[in-house]
């Protein structure tokens, strides 16, 4: 495993009383500069991720601060790119690398699932793989084909693989810091949708948010919200439309995938007994079935209605008019909600 004290370094202090809001995508990039600060081990590759600062901008004047050997602008080539990730993460770097889009992932699966997670396994522990793979994820920006994709479910089924997806810039800030300093690959999906949606005041101090935990962002007695990604913000203002009808409904933001801490969601639904699963993911074998079956393997006497899941459809997301129409929307959750209140 690798000695990630000997590397690090105090960070410089930052002199702002006051530090400026900033978006999700100024989060991504406030914590990747925070890191190569204090970490010599720490990189960053993919493709225009140098030069021209990244597609979406998250890497924007890394290479001019931290030099053209540790922001590498890559050929365009996924494969590439993770077989060079996973090979500097086996040699002692934490390598941050970019899929540009979350579409392009698909000619990194042999690289990920061959050989980033099984490190572990393979050596009996005695090898780890501390390398992140930056997803700039899901709808919503009326992309074309192959980049607006909703892909996490296939990388819940890896085994030593995390899974993280974050939902605000403070949480964007502290995860991916977690997330860099983690021994083992992660997979850390970036809903682009809210790159710049909303702004929030995040100190560069260097903390990081633990992984493998839910945040319960808002208390409630009627009805458990158990969402992630993008689709916090709407699951957030049906929680609040259903409080206008008198309605408590506690909203969790699973935040990493794998592993899911799954005790968080049951304690609320033991609570509750009513449990609506938001994901923009198409519905068939979403991340969301995977929590359905644990509720009823392990919560069956708690709930007193059916499970609700409100999920984008069984068909790749259309172009462009009927995008926001496929992704749940406040409407469709408040409705599962008043579904699962009907019973009992």
């Amino acid at each position: 495993m690798n000695d990630t004290v000997a590397t690090r370094k105090p960070a410089a202090a930052n002199t702002a009383d006051t530090p400026a809001a900033i978006t999700l995508i100024e989060a991504i990039t406030q914590a990747l500069a925070h890191e190569m600060r204090v970490d010599d081990s720490v990189l960053v590759l993919g493709e225009d991720v140098g030069v021209n600062g990244g597609v979406f901008r998250a890497t924007a004047g890394l290479q001019q601060q931290f030099g053209p050997e540790r922001v590498l602008d890559t050929p365009l080539d996924e494969t590439t790119i993770a077989g060079l990730t996973v090979g500097l993460a086996s040699q002692g770097m934490k390598p941050v690398a970019e899929s540009q889009f979350d579409g392009f992932m698909y000619p990194m699966v042999d690289h990920i699932v061959c050989h980033a997670a099984r490190f572990r396994y393979r050596t009996r522990g005695r090898l780890t793989c501390p390398m992140v793979l930056r997803v700039p994820w899901g709808g919503g920006i009326r992309a074309p084909e192959h980049h607006s994709e909703a892909n996490e479910a296939i990388f819940t089924n890896v085994p030593g693989l995390r899974v993280v997806m974050p939902s605000s810039p403070a949480r964007a800030y502290g995860l991916l810091l977690a997330a860099i300093r983690e021994p083992d690959p992660v997979i850390f999906f970036e809903p682009k949708r809210i790159y710049r949606q909303y702004k929030e005041v995040v100190p560069d101090d260097g903390e990081a948010l633990p992984l493998d935990v839910c945040y319960v962002l808002r208390d409630g007695s009627d009805v458990t919200l158990v969402t992630w990604g993008a689709q916090v913000k709407e699951t957030l203002e049906a929680a609040e439309k259903l409080a206008g009808e008198g309605i408590s409904a506690e909203v969790i933001d699973v935040a990493t995938l794998r592993p899911l801490d799954f005790a968080t969601i049951a304690e609320s639904v033991s609570r509750t007994g009513r449990c609506v699963i938001v994901h923009e993911a198409p519905k068939t074998a979403g991340f969301g079935a995977e929590i359905a079956a644990r509720l009823a393997e392990e919560s069956m006497y708690d709930l007193l209605a059916p499970v609700e899941r409100v999920t984008g459809y069984d068909t790749h997301i259309p172009l462009f008019r009927l995008e926001m129409k496929y992704l749940p929307g406040v409407d469709r959750i408040v409705a599962a909600a008043r579904r699962a209140l009907a019973h009992g």
